[in-house]
This record gives structure tokens, C-alpha cells and sequence, in this order.
């Protein structure tokens, strides 16, 4: 990878920076490219900067540039008098004025200052201060200029390629296509070197963070270009192939391309030449790209010739298959780690298709696993293989005499759910997860239980009643009204969204009640408008918090089981009790626990930790999603309903959740270690695990943790209660410093694939650490909710 740390000298040829970097008041007339006039340059809206050119497979061969739009005074209409095919006689005329470019950095002279400073403007609008640049070099379909720069009227482009940075991508690129059928030179977005697109990460990180996008809230210099360029332009997606945009699409470009229908009548006559080209170019495109690629298949020749790679790495990457891999190093070596870590997980997925037994966890404990916590193998009459069978509808019922009341303590029913969960296909949860989520008493009997849920069925019914007289008859004042009407169309579109791959959600088989809908054409499902009605029936019951997104994903499950809205809802309001906390206003609920986090990780592998803060990852947010909404997009559907009842009990602690986190951080520690250097890698690997982890492991890993956690607070307890005569100690290590870290920064004791640490010697590397009431609290069993005022102050409601 070639990084320029220091500014290219400049070009005596270049006029001063200060020569175009004029007010708008001073700027004046600006020429175009094409029809030089006056001298003084053209205007520089946009510019990112380390936009890099690969020529050769050599990353010392990668030349650094500036991608860049440039706006020129539209051609007068002397100057415009070549003939105009029907196609682009129909684009819009602004289009001409806009130009595309890409410039090196070593060619750019002074204006280099003015290219930075735009690149650092921070702005999603044209700076104020305006910028004119000298003409650069201009290459169109006709003629180029230079052997890769290029600056291209936007009327001229037909399409960018683009592909976002990913595992197997190292680095986001975009392709221009030109309407002739010629690609320009790739252009591929080095993030981890563009300081700007460093800081608008963070940014974005810091104020709009989203973990329901698409890409989990990861951003790239690619996105920038495209938002940029629709200021100016229409683009359109295309239908056909989702990475491919259209620029100023035209009806027969969208017919070609577009992959949608379009409802303007098109004219059956024979094909035009501008349609001929159309063709042509789409007949090119897969040639151009193949082009583009050939270099990084020879990138993966020189890994698997490479002798510092593994001998088993450099097999993988002889295979033909893996000579398609279109990437370089840096993202190979991760590629390949993750299929290093996949191997490992097989015999782990092989031994998890049958129930652990003691003996599999102590096999466990030996293997590259990881260690395991054995909990009271032989406690009471059960033994643990018997403890992890899933409870049934029949051992359920027997846990309650005639009366309905317990006939054993609640501990041992939550301890039963929690080692073995719930059988998914008797029905059992029905019942059970209502007194998980404390619909029900523990303490009640049957007549009791069927009571309370008629009286909350007469609640739910005047809530529902409540919310729908007031939309119906516009009642409540105007804040009310705007407040309703926002949260109704939040909870549309995001119930339309929810879990569509279940089939109790799938399809949409009824009319749209709502014609305003932005689905009304769509149409909906019962299942759907059920959730819909509970979520504005969530909104009037907490009105203080109100709906937030993410909620839906809390319900679905949920009422999934129950199928019944009232039932389902008294369920949703319950588990919401403990939750309210991720949903407020600004964030403090969910701040504390990434927190709680942070201190746990540093407490339990201090040498991770200085990892991720060395890759400026320690704020967490990794995590956000995952912590949001308990694991929902994690694991896949049956395993999430099984963690819930898990997590439910309470049964070592009220926020397992976090040994959850931990559990599946150790078990991809070395992968991160070893292979991940910065913030946005290590959020779109933890991303990309997304329904490929293995609850099973997940669960018995975090049991470990906790037991060690348990142990290690107890330790320092006792050390504390306890303290050493006073006599001259050495010098303590700075803070921070591992002290289970050895000279090449392996752990002597932490977890995941390595030894157990004993007692004392757990004590004596806790010497140093100190147990903050965060951390302190992960040993209560007591659920955390928030009081009424706390709510009323920090949620988004109207209350």
C-alpha cells in the first residue's frame, strides 16, 4: 500500500492556490473546461482524497489522487452544436455543466491545498468559501488525455459500478461506464488514510449511529461520491444488478438496464443508435470489469507463493476457486482467518448436534474450544446431562400440584429453563413465558393466574380503544396529533420490515386497511396489523417513552408464541420493564451497559482491551445492535427464542446478556487480535457474524466467564478484607498494563483457548484491578427498571 504522509511537491506549472481560491463575491465569471475564456479555473464542489489507482498487482505501484466534482459554466450554445442523439437530447442540460474527476496527487501542484481543504470542509453542501481549481485534463470517450487522469461531463456517464469495501473487498472502488461503453480506470477508496473520511466515521458513529442499516452503520468514501453527485443529478439504482447506478437515466436507459417497468409508452420503431450503443455498452461491461479484476487474482498467486504463509494457507489459495478472490493482502489474510476460525467451529457444530454431557464439557475444557465451567454436575437429583434437555409440556405441568400452585422452589424451575430452555414443539412456552416475563405470579395458583388475565384483557381493550377514538376523531391537541401521527407511520414501516422471513409474517394477503399507507398498494397480512395495533397500543400504555425503533424486533418473537395480541402484549409490556432502559432519548441506558462492558472486557482479558483501543474500538459499538435487542439479528430465529428464556430467568445474573457479549468477543478474540487493525474492520467483522453464531458454545462459554468473573471479584474481596503487612513493594505497573501479558503480548491466563487461571494466581493479577459498581452489579439477579420520573425525563414520548 502506498501512504503519502507528506504533501507532493508542487508543479511550477500550476498558477498560486490563492489565484483561485476567491469569495463568491470576487469569483466572477468561472470558465468551463471545454471553452476556455478567461483563465481562471473551474469550481471545485467536492474532493476526496487518497482515491487510489492500482495499475499492478504491487501495492507499491498504487498511485494516490483526488476524486473529484467539478462544476464548469454550461457550453453557450454555439459551443454545443454537435448533434444530439433522442437520449441525451432528453437528460437533463445541467448535467453538462458537471464534471467527474480523478487527478493524482503528484500532479496537482499548489492547488493540492485547495483540493485538501474542500476534502477537510465537513460539510454536506458546497463550501462557502469558493474554490477555483485549474482546468484538469480532460478524457471522454472521443479522446484522453494522461494515462489515467480524467475529468468527465456527468452528462456523458451512463453508470457507476459500485462496490462498498466487505471481507472479501478490502477497499470500496467505483468504475465509471461511460455512455460510448468505454470504463474508466477503477478508482479504489483507501478509508483508513482519507483523514476526512476517518473523521466523518466518527462522527457518524458518535451522533446517527444506525444498527438497523444495511451495512450495520459502516460508511466509505464511495458513499460520499454517490450523495454528492444526486445534489446535482439523478441516479438511479439499477434493478437489474444492485451495484451498478444509472446517472440521468433516460426511458430507454431504465428499459435496458433499469430492471423496473416504466409507465411512459416507448415506441416500438426499429432500435435507434443511441439504443445501439446502450447495448453495446451493457455487452461490455462484464469484459471491462474482468479487466479490472485480473490483477488482484495474480495478488492472490503471490499469497500462495509467499513462504511466511502457513503451508495449509498457501494449499487453500492454490485451489482455483480461491484464485477468483478479488481482493488484496490485507484483506485475504482476514478472509483467511475467518476460514481458519470456520474450520475450528466445524468439530464444535459436529459435537452440538447432540446434548452436552459432563463428559463433553470436560473434553471441551482441553480442546481448542476453550475452558468450561462445569455447574453443579450432580446438584440435587438431576444430573447435568439431565439438566440440559429442553423442559416439556409434561415436566412443566409437574412442576405445579392440583391447585396450581409450585410444588418446588422457583430457583429450581429457572435453573431447568436456564441449562435446557423450553421444548419448542409442545406448547410449554405458552404458559412458562408468561410467568418468565411476569405476567404471572410465581407464588399464584391457577384461579388467581386466570383471573389476572381476564382483568388485563378488559386493560387492553380500553388502551386499544383509547388510541384509536383519538386518531379517529382527531381529538388531543396539535402536538398530540403530529406526535401519533409520526409514531404510526414509524410503526408501519417498521413492522413491514420485522421478521419477514417467518412465515407467521410472511406475505401480504389481505387489502391495506389504511389507504394513506405508503404499503397500501403492497397490502398486509393479519399477523402484521396485529403487531401494529400493540405497538400503538404500547404507545398510549408508556406514552412518557413512546415507540422507538427496535421494539418491533422485541415483539415479534413474543407474540409469534402466544398469537394472541392481548396476551402477547401484557408479554411485550413485561419484558419492556427491563428494556425501557435501551430505548431512551439519549442513550444512557445503553451507554452504561457498553460500559459495564468496556470494564468487564478490561477486567477479563486486559490484553484484548489495549487491543481494541489501540484500533479505537473500545467505545463498543460493535455491540450497540446486539446489546439493543437482545441478540435478535445474531442468531438465527429458534436460537433466539431459547437464549430469551435463558436471559429471562435471571438465574446467575440479571444482565447475562454482557457474558453473552464477552462469550462471543473470546471466542473471536485471536481472529481480532491478530487480524484487525481499526475501528471499521472490527465493526463489519462482528457485523458479518450475523446468524452464524452457535448458541450452544455461546451459552456454556458464558457461563465460564461468569463463574471466573465470580471468582475474581471474590479474590480481590478478599484481598481487600484482608491487605498485606506494609513493607517496600516494587513498583506497581502503569495503569492499564496487562498483567497476565507476557513480553509477546500473549495472555499467560485469560480465556477462550487458554489455561484456567487458579485462585491465587488470579488474585495476584488482580492486584492492580479494581471492581467498579458496574461491575459490581452483574452479580445481582435483581432486574434493573427504571422509575416513572426517570422515563418521563429521558424518553422521547409525549407524556
Amino acid at each position: 500500500m502506498s501512504t503519502n504522509a507528506q504533501r507532493p511537491p508542487e508543479s511550477p506549472v500550476s498558477p498560486s492556490a490563492s489565484f483561485y481560491d476567491l469569495s463568491d463575491n470576487e469569483e466572477g465569471e468561472y470558465n468551463t473546461i471545454m471553452h476556455s475564456t478567461s483563465g481562471q479555473g473551474v469550481k471545485l464542489l467536492f474532493s476526496k482524497s487518497k482515491v487510489y489507482v492500482h495499475p499492478t498487482p504491487s501495492s507499491k505501484d498504487n498511485i494516490p489522487g483526488f476524486i473529484a466534482l467539478i462544476q464548469q459554466r454550461s457550453p453557450t450554445a454555439e459551443s454545443s452544436e454537435r448533434p444530439l442523439s433522442s437520449s441525451s437530447s432528453s437528460r437533463s442540460a445541467k448535467a453538462t455543466a458537471y464534471l467527474l474527476a480523478w487527478l493524482p496527487e503528484s500532479s496537482l501542484g499548489s492547488a493540492y491545498d485547495s483540493y485538501l481543504k474542500v476534502d477537510l470542509s465537513d460539510s454536506s453542501s458546497p463550501p462557502r468559501q469558493t474554490f477555483l481549481v485549474p482546468p484538469p485534463p480532460t478524457a471522454t470517450h472521443n479522446h484522453a488525455i494522461g494515462t489515467y487522469a480524467f475529468a468527465v461531463p456527468v452528462s456523458e456517464i451512463y453508470s457507476l459500478l459500485i462496490r462498498p469495501p466487505s471481507i472479501g473487498w478490502w477497499y470500496g472502488s467505483v468504475i465509471i461506464n461511460t455512455r460510448a461503453g468505454d470504463s474508466l480506470p477503477a478508482l479504489f477508496f483507501h478509508d483508513d488514510e482519507c483523514q476526512s473520511t476517518i473523521l466523518q466515521k466518527k462522527k457518524r458513529v458518535r451522533e446517527s449511529f444506525d444498527p438497523f442499516s444495511e451495512d450495520g452503520g459502516a460508511f466509505w468514501g464511495g458513499d460520499e461520491v454517490l450523495r454528492w453527485l444526486k445534489r446535482y443529478v439523478t441516479v438511479e439504482k439499477s434493478g437489474a444488478d444492485p451495484s451498478v447506478f444509472l446517472v440521468e437515466p433516460s426511458t430507454e436507459d431504465k428499459l435496458g438496464f433499469g430492471g423496473n417497468p416504466v409507465t411512459s409508452t416507448v415506441s416500438r420503431s426499429p432500435t435507434t443508435k443511441a439504443s445501439a450503443g446502450l447495448t453495446a455498452s451493457k455487452m461490455e461491461l462484464p469484459g471491462k470489469m474482468s479487466q479490472v479484476t485480473t490483477f488482484t487474482r495474480r495478488t492472490a498467486q503471490d499469497i500462495a507463493e509467499n513462504p511466511k504463509i502457513p503451508p495449509q494457507v498457501r494449499r487453500l489459495m492454490k485451489n482455483p476457486e480461491v484464485q477468483t478472490l478479488q481482493d488484496e493482502f490485507d484483506s485475504a489474510r482476514v478472509y483467511l482467518a475467518r476460514w481458519a476460525m470456520g474450520m475450528a467451529e466445524q468439530s464444535e457444530k459436529e459435537r452440538s448436534q447432540r446434548i452436552f454431557t459432563a463428559q463433553d464439557v470436560l473434553e471441551m475444557e482441553e480442546s481448542d474450544v476453550g475452558e468450561f465451567e462445569i455447574l453443579d454436575v450432580e446438584a440435587g437429583n438431576l444430573s447435568l446431562q439431565e439438566k440440559r434437555k429442553a423442559v416439556s409440556l409434561k415436566e412443566w405441568n409437574g412442576f405445579f400440584d392440583d391447585s396450581g400452585k409450585l410444588r418446588v422452589t422457583v430457583d429450581e424451575v429457572k435453573e431447568r429453563i436456564f441449562l435446557g430452555g423450553l421444548d419448542p414443539t409442545d406448547g410449554v412456552r405458552k404458559e412458562a413465558w408468561l410467568f418468565l416475563l411476569g405476567l404471572y405470579d410465581w407464588d399464584g395458583n391457577s384461579a388467581e393466574r386466570k383471573a389476572k388475565m381476564h382483568s388485563k384483557r378488559d386493560e387492553f381493550v380500553r388502551l386499544k380503544g383509547a388510541w384509536w377514538e383519538r386518531m379517529v376523531d382527531g381529538t388531543g391537541t396539535l402536538e398530540e396529533n403530529e406526535w401519533w401521527k409520526e409514531q404510526k407511520g414509524r410503526i408501519e414501516k417498521d413492522v413491514h420490515r420485522t421478521d419477514r422471513n417467518i412465515p407467521l409474517f410472511e406475505g401480504e394477503d389481505i387489502p391495506h386497511p389504511d389507504p394513506d399507507s405508503p404499503f397500501a398498494e403492497v397490502g398486509t397480512n393479519v399477523h402484521m396489523e396485529q403487531m401494529k395495533d400493540m405497538l400503538l397500543t404500547y404507545n398510549e400504555y408508556n406514552r412518557d417513552l413512546g415507540y422507538v425503533q427496535g421494539m418491533s424486533d422485541l415483539l415479534a418473537p413474543i407474540y409469534a408464541v402466544e398469537q394472541d395480541d392481548a396476551i402477547a402484549f401484557w408479554g411485550f409490556v413485561g419484558f419492556m420493564e427491563r428494556m425501557e432502559r435501551n430505548f431512551l432519548r439519549d442513550q444512557s441506558g445503553m451507554r452504561t451497559q457498553l460500559l459495564t462492558l468496556d470494564h468487564l472486557v478490561q477486567l477479563m482479558d486486559p490484553a484484548l482491551y489495549l487491543h481494541l483501543q489501540r484500533a479505537d474500538s473500545t467505545n463498543f459499538f460493535f455491540f450497540f445492535r446486539m446489546l439493543l435487542v437482545w441478540y435478535k439479528r445474531e442468531f438465527v430465529w429458534a436460537d433466539v427464542l431459547r437464549l430469551w428464556e435463558s436471559l429471562w430467568t435471571d438465574f446467575l445474573s440479571s444482565n447475562f446478556h454482557l457474558f453473552i457479549a464477552l462469550a462471543i468477543l473470546e471466542k473471536h478474540r485471536d481472529v481480532i487480535m491478530e487480524h484487525l487493525k481499526h475501528f471499521d474492520e472490527v465493526l463489519k467483522y462482528v457485523n458479518e457474524l450475523s446468524n452464524t453464531i452457535e448458541l450452544t458454545s455461546t451459552l456454556l462459554r458464558a457461563q465460564k466467564l461468569f463463574r471466573r468473573f465470580q471468582r475474581t471479584v471474590e479474590a480481590i474481596d478478599r484481598k481487600q478484607s484482608f491487605p498485606a503487612p506494609s513493607v517496600r513493594q516494587r513498583k506497581s505497573a502503569p495503569e492499564g498494563t496487562p498483567k497476565a501479558a507476557t513480553a509477546n503480548g500473549k495472555k499467560a491466563a485469560t480465556t477462550g483457548n487458554d489455561a484456567t487461571v487458579p485462585d491465587a494466581e488470579a488474585s495476584a493479577a488482580a492486584e492492580e484491578k479494581v471492581i467498579s459498581p458496574e461491575l459490581r452489579n452483574l452479580l445481582s439477579r435483581k432486574v434493573e427498571k427504571l422509575d416513572k420520573q426517570t422515563v418521563v425525563e429521558h424518553g422521547g414520548g409525549v407524556g
